[in-house]
């Protein structure tokens, strides 16, 4: 819809809405510029605590994807007028826990009257103009690294259904109230080259993939058995947790996918499974040397691909 949208121009708007990107990034001197982002989204948990950790540990998320620190925050509020305030205060708990976690001020917010309770952030954040890590700029040879296991969303439909193993849900909740932040310093604190960055989260991993590929004019290679799942995320899908967003993720991007003889259908279902507050897609030509870092460093980073140069199919999933 953006795109029939009247195009505004501004030599300070350094990442718009062009190439699908994480955040906006506006210049607002020669070595500061601001990261916007907003996001929010139903509980996808029963704990309200919970659910207001992932919703802020999401809401960070795409600051941390395009290099930036967060820095202020405003809460949007939707909650039934019937529903006890109770819930409602330790949603908001929840959400400052993983604020105060990133060092990112609440600064006052907006709520409304719903049937249906939403909760989530608008982020701000700093980075330097010159340091800015887009979508766009990945580079035939670069090896692709993955932050997170895949699998938030089919391991949430089950939670649903009221059939999600409690080892399942250990493991989702913990990916979900997990910062990107630890991998985001590494990256910034580091002498680390990143062409590009992306976070995974509500296209699934092959859309947010398709995103950065057509960004920069390459093709990408992802090798399936390097994808690192949540614990009972193929066990949802051979049950039959197929949130609608995978569907919808698959009928979209997926004409663009071309599978090597021997990917399991399952393996190819979760390549499109909606994430929350997903891990980072980083290209990168220094592959070994920074997963390395970040796994010192506690974050599991894994080689799941490469870039290659432009050609079809635009991506290619091997075994």
């Amino acid at each position: 819809m953006l795109g029939k949208l009247a195009r505004q121009h501004d030599p300070n708007v350094l990442v718009g809405f062009d190439h699908a990107d994480d955040a906006g990034v506006y210049q607002i001197a020669p070595d500061q510029a601001l990261v916007q982002t907003v996001d929010f989204f139903t509980p996808i948990v029963d704990d309200p605590y919970t659910f207001g950790q992932i919703a802020a540990t999401n809401s960070l998320s795409d600051v941390y994807a395009m290099g930036g620190r967060p820095l202020t925050s405003l809460a949007l509020v939707c909650f039934p007028d019937k529903a006890e305030l109770e819930i409602l205060e330790r949603i908001l708990a929840g959400g400052l826990s993983k604020m105060i976690e990133a060092g990112c001020t609440v600064i006052g917010g907006h709520s409304i009257r719903d049937e249906e309770t939403k909760f989530g952030y608008s982020v701000t954040g700093m980075v330097h103009p010159k340091k800015v890590l887009a979508n766009q700029g990945a580079k035939p040879g670069d090896a692709l690294l993955l932050t997170k296991a895949l699998g938030t969303g089919v391991i949430s439909t089950a939670i649903k259904k009221g059939t999600a193993e409690q080892a399942w849900i250990d493991a989702a909740v913990h990916s979900m109230t997990t910062l990107n932040k630890r991998a985001a310093e590494v990256i910034i604190s580091g002498d680390f080259r990143v062409n590009a960055m992306t976070d995974v989260t509500g296209f699934g991993l092959i859309g947010h993939a398709r995103e950065m590929a057509l960004a920069s004019e390459v093709s990408l290679q992802i090798s399936a058995n390097s994808i690192p799942l949540l614990e009972g995320a193929i066990a949802c899908v051979r049950a039959g947790y197929i949130p609608g967003g995978l569907k919808n993720n698959r009928d979209f991007a997926e004409c663009l996918v071309e599978y090597e003889d021997g990917v399991p259908e399952d393996v190819r279902a979760m390549l499109f499974d909606p994430q929350t507050a997903g891990g980072l897609l980083i290209s990168t030509p220094e592959g070994e040397r920074l997963s390395a870092a970040m796994n010192d460093a506690g974050v599991s980073a894994v080689k799941i691909g490469e870039v290659l140069p432009e050609g079809t199919p635009r991506i290619r999933v091997s075994v």
